[in-house]
């Protein structure tokens, strides 16, 4: 059987789920991992796109985001950041195994009027994967991008964070 360098084994596949009716099991790293690296936020996400010009057109133009770096010209690689609050959403081109997905990891952004924003992103034919619908805690809704990926529209109800 196979260990880690602190003795430690991996689960079997057969381990009992982490909720009742959950299929993802628990991680199959046993043992204080966390003593070896300690993650203390997310640094980025990123969205892969095809055309960098009409990306940042949607991003800037339509969802009102201001660069705060820009690298890379047309034809080879690109990157664009975006600050937001704590957090930065990138956007990377060029990449030649990277494509844009309606499946994949998401960004949900968070607005100050979801109402407004919503009837903006309406007026402008963005194209909703999921209307907007409410939970206990928010509404939310999820949008593509020019490049197909998916994007949350999101805004936390008064005393919920």
């Amino acid at each position: 059987r196979n260990t880690f360098a602190d003795g430690t084994a991996p689960l079997p596949d057969s381990a009992p789920p982490l909720a009742s009716g959950s299929s993802v099991h628990r991680s199959r790293w046993r043992g204080n991992c966390s003593r070896n690296m300690k993650i203390t936020e997310i640094a980025f996400s990123c969205y892969p796109v095809t055309d960098m010009a009409r990306a940042r057109n949607f991003y800037e133009g339509l969802l009102g985001l201001k660069p705060t770096m820009l690298h890379g010209n047309p034809g080879e690689m690109q990157w664009t950041e975006y600050e937001l609050g704590n957090g930065t959403l990138s956007l990377g081109c060029g990449a030649p195994d990277w494509k844009p997905t309606a499946t994949g990891c998401s960004v949900t952004l968070e607005v100050d009027d979801f109402d407004a924003a919503i009837a903006h992103l309406k007026t402008n034919g963005v194209k909703f994967q999921l209307e907007p619908f409410p939970t206990p805690v928010c509404h939310m809704a999820f949008i593509f991008d020019t490049e197909g990926n998916t994007v949350g529209i999101h805004k936390r109800k008064v005393g919920h964070h």
